[in-house]
């Protein structure tokens, strides 16, 4: 079984699809976090994040390997452990620059299938459910209010120490802006595929989306 679960930038899609994956036992994939390493290792090697031949080019040669974790998954870049590096505010600009280019989009899904082959997977991202693996078993699609995506980004910054309170409304206007790059790209843009439940996190919590998904997944299962 595949498990796609796509949304936007703050829907929750991250954490829920980890817990979802560790309830069912199955792998959790984060795609978000291969986007990620391309940029973390480009801006390693000084190079340019738009020069799209030089990023195709430490792409396909990077090894990317993503490890089950207590925590949900560990990143590994040619055998280095990357996990922290990767949550820096930096590398998510970087990532949404480097998954523009349709080149990069390309290898990362050969990747992303190739991890996804084995089964019993949790993916999430943002064209899983359209692009990677449009035939998943199962498909969700995470969605909130903008302003409350962006809340959530600004609480998440701040616990890391990279936000102060006058950076709210900064944050989420970066969020909108996202989405609008994310929505209109020409490659695999972000979209609900038309087969995929779309579940409105704006007034709940994680166990509520969590149990919802799980409930869908396996109707008969009083108890999670």
């Amino acid at each position: 079984m595949i498990i796609a679960i796509d949304g936007p930038a703050g829907s929750g899609k991250s954490t829920v699809a980890k817990i979802v994956a560790k309830k069912l036992n199955f792998r959790y994939i984060d795609t978000g976090s291969m986007y990620r390493s391309i940029a973390w290792k480009s801006l390693q090697k000084n190079t340019a994040l738009e020069d799209k031949e030089a990023v195709a080019n430490i792409a396909f040669k990077t090894k990317i390997e993503l490890v089950s974790s207590e925590s949900g998954q560990l990143v590994f870049i040619d055998d280095e452990n990357i996990t922290d590096q990767l949550k820096m505010e930096i590398i998510s600009r970087g990532a949404a620059i480097v998954a523009a280019q349709p080149i990069i989009r390309e290898i990362m899904t050969t990747k992303q299938r190739q991890l996804g082959k084995q089964g019993k997977v949790v993916m999430d991202g943002r064209d899983i459910g359209t692009v990677v693996f449009p035939q998943a078993d199962k498909k969700f699609f995470l969605d909130a209010d903008p302003k409350e995506r962006g809340r959530r980004r600004f609480i998440e910054l701040k616990e890391k120490k990279q936000a102060s309170d006058t950076d709210l409304s900064i944050i989420i206007e970066q969020v909108i802006q996202r989405d609008n790059e994310d929505r209109n790209r020409k490659i695999a843009p972000l979209k609900q595929a038309k087969d995929a439940i779309l579940i409105d996190t704006t007034k709940l919590s994680i166990d509520q989306v969590v149990k919802k998904i799980i409930t869908i997944i396996n109707p008969g299962q009083k108890k999670i």
